[in-house]
C-alpha cells in the first residue's frame, strides 16, 4: 500500500531556550528532524510533506538535506496540530494510500512502529499510536475497547475514571489520505486554547460509521522533546539503540557504554571498535576493521582489515582502503590511502592522494593551505616518507622515491629519487660550554626577580 508522509516542525521550542529552531537540535549527530524522516524511508513514501513554521528556511534546508525530494510548507501561523497537517492537503490533494503524520521533536518513533501501524489500515479507517505510561501525568488518554478506539479524552477535559487510564496518545496517526484531509476539514477550535486539534479526528471518524483502531508501541519510542533534559535523555535512548543493533549485528563493542554513534553510522560484521570512540555523521566502517581507543570519526570510509588508532581522528573525506594503518595522533583528511599504506605516528595527512604500500614518517605534514587555497600532494606507491618531511602542496612524490628525514618538500621528487632538503649540519667543538657560561653570568647579574 502506498503512504505519503507528513512531519509535523513548525514548532519554535521556547523551552528549549535557543534561537535553533527545536527539530533542528541534534540527536546522534543528525537534527531530530532527520531521525522522523528516516523512521518513514523505511516505508519508501511516494511523498514526505514537511510542515514548517519558526526558522522555516533553516528547516527547509535540513529536509532537503536530508531528502532532496521533500516538500516544504510553511504554517504562518500555529494553531494546532490539525491546522498544521491542513497546511499538506494541497501538495497530497492528488495522493493515493495512506498518510502518516509524524512529529520532528519525537525522534524515536521506529520504522517497525510504523509499519504495524500501516498494516492495522487493513482494519481501521483510522489508526493512532499510543503508548502505556509510567506515569501518565498530563498526556491525552486513549479510551478503547479492544484494539478498537472510542475516543481521546485530553487530560484536562477527563474524569476521574478516565485520568486512572494509562493508554496514552503519542499524537501519531495513519489514515487515508483522503479521509484524513476531509475529517481535518471538520476539525474545530472550540477549546480552551482556541486551537484545531489532530486528537479529534478518531471521534469525527466514528460519527462517520467508521472505525479507529490504536498500535501500542513502547514508551521510549514516543519520547516528545521540549527541553534540553528531555533531549539529552532522547541522546541516551538513541545510543543505548544503536549500540544494542550493532551488537545483533555481529560488532564487538569492547565498552559499549562508551563509544557513541551517529544517525547513519555503518559498521560492518566482525568490525571491533574499542573504548571511547565518537562517530560524527556520514561514517562507514567495513567488516573486519578495528578501531581503537579514543577515536574521532566523521564523513570517511575505513575498508575491510584497515586498523584506526588508538587516539586517531578521520575527518570527512577520509578514504581508508584495505589493510591501511592509521597510528596514534594521526589526522587524515580529504585524502585517500591505497592499501596497505602506513601512517603510524604524529602526522597530518590532508588533501592527498597516497600509494599503495607507502609508508609515512612520524611527524609528517602534507603542508595543504598557502592562506587562501587548498592544494593537494600525491605521493605514489611504494614511498617511503621519513620522519618530520613537510611537504608543501601542489607537490608530487613517485613511486619508489624516499624523502630524507626532516626535509622541507617544495618540488617535486622524481619516481625512484631521494629528496634531500635541509641545510648541511655544522658543529663546533666547545661553543655549547662558553655559550651556557655566559647566560648563567647574565643571569647571576640580574637583580632577584628580574
Amino acid at each position: 500500500m502506498s503512504v505519503s508522509l507528513v512531519i509535523l516542525a513548525a514548532g519554535m521550542g521556547t523551552r528549549m531556550n535557543s534561537d535553533l529552531p527545536k527539530v533542528l537540535h541534534q540527536i546522534g549527530g543528525s537534527p531530530m528532524l532527520h531521525h522522523a524522516m528516516q523512521a518513514g524511508r523505511a516505508l519508501d513514501p511516494d511523498r514526505t510533506v514537511v510542515v514548517a513554521g519558526y526558522g522555516a528556511k533553516a528547516v527547509t534546508k535540513a529536509a532537503l538535506a536530508f531528502d532532496e525530494d521533500a516538500l516544504v510548507v510553511v504554517q504562518a501561523e500555529q494553531l494546532g496540530t490539525a491546522h498544521a497537517v491542513a497546511q499538506a492537503a494541497p501538495l497530497l490533494a492528488d495522493a493515493a494510500g495512506d498518510v502518516i503524520v509524524l512529529y520532528g521533536d519525537t525522534p524515536l518513533v521506529r520504522a517497525e512502529t510504523l509499519e504495524a501501524m500501516q498494516a492495522a489500515r487493513a482494519r481501521h479507517a483510522v489508526v493512532v499510536l499510543g503508548f502505556h505510561a509510567a506515569d501518565p501525568g498530563r498526556y491525552g488518554r486513549l479510551i478503547t475497547n479492544g484494539e478498537s478506539l472510542h475516543k481521546i479524552v485530553e487530560y484536562k477535559d477527563a474524569s476521574a475514571e478516565e485520568r486512572a487510564v494509562t493508554l496514552c496518545n503519542s499524537g501519531v496517526v495513519c489514515v487515508d489520505a483522503r479521509l484524513l484531509f476531509s475529517l481535518v476539514a471538520e476539525v474545530g477550535n472550540a477549546n480552551a486554547a482556541g486551537e484545531y486539534y489532530l486528537t479529534d479526528i478518531p471521534e469525527l471518524a466514528r460519527k462517520r460509521g467508521l472505525s479507529a483502531g490504536v498500535v501500542i508501541c513502547p514508551e521510549a519510542e514516543t519520547l516528545g522533546i521540549n527541553t534540553r533534559a528531555q533531549l539529552a535523555q532522547a541522546e541516551a535512548a538513541f545510543q543505548a539503540r544503536a549500540r544494542a543493533e550493532a551488537l545483533d549485528n555481529g560488532v564487538t563493542l569492547t565498552a559499549p557504554d562508551t563509544v557513541f554513534f551517529a544517525l547513519d553510522t555503518v559498521v560492518g560484521r566482525d568490525a571491533i571498535i574499542g573504548p571511547n570512540v565518537i562517530f560524527g555523521p556520514g561514517v562507514t566502517i567495513e567488516s573486519g576493521a578495528e578501531i581503537k581507543g579514543f577515536c574521532h570519526l566523521e564523513g570517511c570510509h575505513v575498508s575491510r582489515g584497515a586498523s584506526v588508532g588508538p587516539f586517531a581522528r578521520l575527518r570527512p573525506g577520509a578514504e581508508l582502503a584495505e589493510d591501511v594503518h592509521v597510528g596514534n595522533f594521526v589526522e587524515i583528511k580529504n585524502a585517500i590511502l591505497d592499501e596497505g599504506v602506513k601512517v603510524g605516528h604524529l602526522s597530518y595527512i590532508g588533501d592527498a592522494d597516497v600509494g599503495e604500500q607507502t609508508n609515512i614518517g612520524a611527524g609528517t605534514v602534507t603542508c595543504n593551505y598557502d592562506g587562501v587555497m587548498k592544494h593537494r600532494t600525491r605521493i605514489g606507491k611504494n614511498v617511503f616518507i621519513g620522519s618530520d618531511t613537510m611537504l608543501v602542496a601542489p607537490v608530487t612524490v613517485g613511486d619508489g622515491a624516499l624523502t630524507a628525514s626532516g626535509s622541507v618538500i617544495t618540488q617535486d621528487v622524481p619516481a625512484e629519487a631521494i629528496a634531500v632538503a635541509r641545510a648541511r649540519q655544522i658543529n663546533k667543538p666547545g661553543l655549547a660550554t662558553r655559550l651556557f657560561e655566559k647566560l648563567r653570568a647574565i643571569k647571576a647579574a640580574k637583580p632577584k626577580g628580574q
